[in-house]
């Protein structure tokens, strides 16, 4: 089929503190699995006031965020250079791949995330700093 459609509803959601190999321990919808991309990854990410995605970096993956609800305090940029951005719903940021990005919940209720990687491969999160010190050599 050339098209799908799906609703968020129909979309079940994974618990990853159940998958040892996979932190946060955070819950989402694979939207990817449910709709099957070829190109992207594609998830919802839920976050309780807290809870966070701690400042990672990825090899070739580029990410496109959306905070559809809730507030996020984001670190974003390379090694050395972080910043720190509020984000609220409406939000978009992205990280191109090497650069570090990571977000926290920071609201007192439930956050979503919409998380879009491209392109679809295994791309475990890198250390940021590691990557510096491999630039440097």
């Amino acid at each position: 089929m050339e098209y799908e459609v799906v609703h968020t509803e129909d979309v079940p959601i994974t618990d990853l503190s159940e998958i040892d190999e996979v932190p946060p321990d955070l819950q989402i919808r694979a939207i990817d699995e449910v709709l099957p991309t070829e190109n992207v990854q594609l998830k919802l990410w839920y976050f309780e006031p807290g809870e966070e995605i701690q400042y990672h970096a990825h090899a070739e993956q580029e990410e496109l965020y959306f905070v559809v609800e809730g507030e996020f305090s984001l670190k974003l940029g390379r090694s050395g250079e972080e910043e720190y951005v509020e984000a609220g719903p409406g939000t978009f940021w992205m990280a191109r791949p090497e650069i570090g990005h990571g977000h926290r919940n920071v609201g007192d209720e439930e956050g979503v995330v919409l998380a879009i990687g491209a392109p679809a491969v295994e791309d475990p999160g890198l250390d940021p700093h590691s990557l510096d010190d491999e630039a440097d050599e």
